[in-house]
């Protein structure tokens, strides 16, 4: 099954607003119209890049969300706000938010279903650290990860979710898991979904996410279960993202 490529940019905590303006005009005529593209920028700068974003094909995301509709939770964003924002996306347990904030894999699999019932699409990540992978660890811990998430919400969620591997050692350290090594791993979660629903599973998105950059994104791409990236600092880089989502063409 032909599944349309996606490639996502989470600017993480950078950025000013100089720079939405910027890059949002260097990408919107760049993209290729046959990779899906969106875009992850820290909250303040949402109405501005969902504004220098309209009317392109260019989607909006956000890189976190609170797992509650409203109440008080102070500092949190809630699903409804990030819509109200025309946010498609938001990223769900991404390694920084589980090492850094302490999610475990329950509170990501309430917030991926808190999504999901506001109607946007999560972009699940997971993934293992470098003494997990080295103890031979990873398929355990990405399904183990995965898992949580269809136990909670069901698996007929994934058909309307896409999932992000992202090894926590190749994430800002310059290391890149080879293309072989992360197709083996895209390979075991789609056949870990096929086990619950093959028909999901052939449909489902799973992106790479770990130092993707433009000089080894094509042979990661090129990975029958590799369907695009989610990238980081790159992202920040209009000539650079743009030659990653090429790439993904």
């Amino acid at each position: 099954m032909t599944r349309a490529p996606l490639v996502a940019g989470n600017w993480k905590m950078n950025g000013r607003l100089a720079m939405v303006q910027e890059l949002a005009t260097a990408l919107r005529p760049a993209v290729p119209e046959r990779v899906e593209v969106a875009l992850c920028p820290p909250y303040p700068y949402l109405p501005a890049l969902g504004e220098a974003l309209a009317g392109s094909a260019l989607a909006l995301g956000a890189q976190d969300l609170c797992d509650h509709e409203d109440g008080a939770f102070t500092g949190e964003v809630s699903a409804e706000m990030l819509l109200e924002f025309g946010c498609r996306f938001v990223i769900v347990g991404h390694s920084e938010r589980r090492e850094h904030y302490g999610e475990d894999d329950d509170q990501v699999a309430s917030k991926f279903l808190r999504a999901r019932q506001a109607g946007l699409t999560p972009i699940l990540c997971l993934g293992e650290s470098l003494r997990q992978r080295e103890a031979e660890e990873t398929d355990q811990v990405v399904v183990r990860q995965l898992m949580a998430v269809v136990e909670a919400a069901g698996v007929e969620a994934l058909g309307h979710a896409v999932l992000a591997y992202e090894p926590v050692w190749a994430i800002g350290t310059g290391l890149t898991a080879t293309p072989e090594q992360a197709q083996a791993v895209h390979a075991g979660l789609r056949a870990a979904v096929a086990d619950h629903d093959a028909d999901i599973a052939a449909r489902l998105r799973i992106l790479y996410g770990g130092s993707v950059k433009a000089d080894n994104a094509a042979p990661l791409f090129a990975q029958p279960d590799i369907d695009g990236g989610l990238i980081g600092g790159a992202s920040l880089k209009a000539e650079e993202f743009i030659a990653i989502c090429r790439a993904a063409g």
